[in-house]
């Protein structure tokens, strides 16, 4: 188990880390979720919160108040301590320097220690954190619009990506989108069962009717 849980290593997160890829998600998701009553969304490999923080914070910005209020952001990784990092939402100001301008005068308020800095209710509420070990192959739940996936298949090896991208296939929406890093491509075995949405980013749509088979 140790082998798994370097994947969850604290040195590599930060706020809007990748920016350029969740600004594509966001661009092609938001839409698609002002349709919908109660949209999901899946970041798998959830560390200390700032990734799907981060897109919380994104959808905020494009969302209405309707549509973002009934938004879920289902935020899971392999270490279940992580889980007080979600209930705190709680970070130093030194890690809040990537912040693009006004973003955490906006989101972000006064802590109660000195030096640290909140994420106000809106965006804490939006964002469930779950202990979820990827490497089960059991899905958490269906009918997600986004599964996130970064900096966590990488560590796995080709036969376990393929068996991961395939449980996150069947827990998309028809149509949903799955998006991941930028130094993974999409496996052979499991191509067809996703179409690529922009050829500058490592962004897919499920093949509605594709299947999960081999």
């Amino acid at each position: 188990m140790a082998a798994r849980r370097r994947f969850g290593t604290l040195a590599f997160t930060f706020f809007f880390r990748d920016q350029a890829l969740l600004e594509c998600v966001v661009e092609y998701l938001a839409p698609e979720l002002a349709g919908r009553s109660r949209p999901r969304i899946w970041d798998a490999g959830a560390a200390m919160g700032q990734e799907p923080f981060t897109l919380a914070i994104m959808l905020a910005e494009r969302l209405g108040y309707f549509n973002y209020n009934n938004l879920r952001i289902d935020a899971t990784d392999v270490e279940p301590s992580f889980a007080r990092f979600f209930e705190e939402a709680v970070y130093e100001n030194n890690e809040l320097t990537r912040l693009p301008p006004g973003i955490c005068e906006k989101y972000f308020e006064p802590g109660a220690d000195s030096g640290r800095l909140r994420l106000i209710e809106t965006v804490r509420s939006r964002v469930v954190f779950q202990h979820h070990d990827l490497l089960s192959f059991q899905e958490i739940g269906h009918g997600y619009s986004l599964v996130l996936c970064k900096n966590v298949l990488l560590h796995f090896s080709p036969q376990q990506r393929v068996e991961v991208i395939r449980m996150f296939h069947r827990a998309l929406a028809p149509g949903g989108y799955f998006a991941t890093e930028q130094t993974q491509e999409m496996p052979l075995e499991v191509a067809r069962l996703f179409e690529r949405v922009v050829p500058n980013a490592q962004l897919f749509r499920k093949v509605e009717d594709a299947g999960c088979g081999s």
